[in-house]
């Protein structure tokens, strides 16, 4: 649909994505997560994976455990705020 402008177009600063990430229990020793997180990077490192992720529209980033949760808290606290003002509220 060429002719409809972008949100951003009318909507200055708007701003909306999504992401996925993976987790683990709250508990878990600091080597598995080192491990873990040192295996799947390696994995998104492989060019025919990174390949398969740009094909399906998507971006892959190698974080570490550290980027990655100040990015949860960062994203959390944005969303957090749109609901405050918005006044959602959870059924």
């Amino acid at each position: 649909m060429p002719e409809v402008p972008a949100l951003s177009e009318f909507v200055p600063g708007y701003e909306a994505t999504s992401w996925l990430g993976l987790g683990a229990p709250k508990d878990i020793s600091v080597a598995i997560v080192e491990k873990l997180n040192r295996e799947i990077n390696t994995g998104l490192a492989d060019p025919a994976l990174k390949a398969r992720i740009d094909a399906l529209g998507y971006s892959a980033l190698a974080n570490s455990p550290t980027e990655i949760a100040s990015f949860v808290a960062e994203d959390t606290e944005k969303w957090s705020k749109v609901i405050r003002t918005a006044g959602i509220k959870a059924n």
